[in-house]
């Protein structure tokens, strides 16, 4: 009989070297899941969609929430340790984010949809902050970013470790140190 997949997310604020971080545990060997976000805004922007931050920031939200979801659900047909780029948790620091109340139903998705509970969190890194086609917050909002996503999950009862701010091989062996034991 297999081992059931255990769920390790990577988090934190836009430009902080998340993605970097797990296509490099990809690239080890790990199976991992992509950011909604991201996505999202690739395909919206493709067919000139409303599902994004600075158009329908709640509709962008509702999408995301069903992207993570979904990745969830399909992650389960794996084994061993997967990574997540950003969870369901995310969701909820977006509503925060915005200032908004967190509807009922993304708070039941982030109790019903689990992790383990140390969740690996990128710090707001200014030296490798960048913009690019999807990334258009400036750094200020991105260090809100990280704030309202760590208050997500820390209201979730997840356990934060923040990643130091160091090469790819070093975040890598610091996953490794810390990978949590299922």
């Amino acid at each position: 009989m297999s081992t059931p997949a255990q769920f390790v997310v990577v988090t934190g604020g836009p430009g902080a070297g998340k993605t970097t971080l797990i296509q490099a545990l990809g690239d080890a060997g790990f199976a991992c899941v992509a950011e909604a976000g991201r996505a999202i805004i690739q395909d919206q922007t493709a067919i000139g969609g409303r599902a994004l931050h600075q158009a329908d920031s709640a509709l962008f939200a509702e999408i995301m929430l069903a992207w993570e979801m979904r990745s969830h659900h399909h992650a389960r047909a794996h084994t061993g340790t997967v990574f997540f780029d950003r969870g369901v948790p995310d969701i909820v620091g977006y509503h925060l984010l915005l200032g908004r109340p967190v509807p009922a139903h993304v708070t039941a998705a982030a109790d019903m949809f689990r992790y383990h509970r140390r969740v690996f969190v990128a710090p707001p890194w200014p030296e490798i902050y960048v913009h690019d086609l999807e990334r258009k917050q400036d750094f200020d909002e991105a260090v809100r970013t990280h704030d309202a996503v760590v208050d997500g999950y820390t209201r979730h009862g997840y356990e934060l470790l923040t990643l130091p701010k160091a090469d790819v091989a070093t975040r890598v062996a610091f996953v490794h140190r810390h990978l949590p034991t299922p």
